[in-house]
């Protein structure tokens, strides 16, 4: 999923939770911050492919994938907080809804996937997922005021 949608969720969750201060700092790191892997792949994406769009080059680290839950998991316990797992969770869960290849445990396993519900066209879910986040994100709100 893109980074909108990304953002739309981690605030579901944030409004959801009643989130504030160093919770919603959290959110937004494990929500969205995970994505910053990215970034530092960059440079390596445009040294190979340069500045066309190539689909299937894999942008994804271990930052990323559920693999990560082996430093998440402690994390949570130290800091005494679940919002971490929760707002990965959907970050996962998001990312795992589109087609293009995953490795849920790299680098200690090869195994690839394409996530689930492959048969449906990803601008197709996309679409719904940032309406049905738009339209709830802004129920939550008007509720709260």
């Amino acid at each position: 999923m893109t980074i909108v949608t990304h953002i739309l969720a981690t605030t579901l969750a944030a409004q959801a939770m009643g989130l504030e201060g160093r919770d919603l700092a959290l959110a937004y790191a494990f929500g969205v911050g995970v994505d910053v892997d990215h970034a530092i792949k960059a440079p390596f994406y445009i040294r190979t492919v340069g500045l066309r769009d190539r689909r299937g080059y894999y942008w994804r680290s271990s930052l990323q994938e559920p693999v990560a839950l082996l430093w998440i998991l402690p994390l949570c316990v130290l800091l005494g907080t679940a919002v971490p797992l929760i707002c990965f969770a959907l970050h996962v869960a998001l990312d795992y809804s589109v087609r293009f290849e995953k490795m849920p445990f790299y680098p200690y396993s090869p195994r690839v996937t394409r996530g689930w519900l492959t048969g449906v066209p990803d601008k197709v879910k996309e679409g719904v997922v940032l309406t049905v986040l738009v339209c709830t994100n802004l129920l939550l709100y008007s509720v709260r005021r």
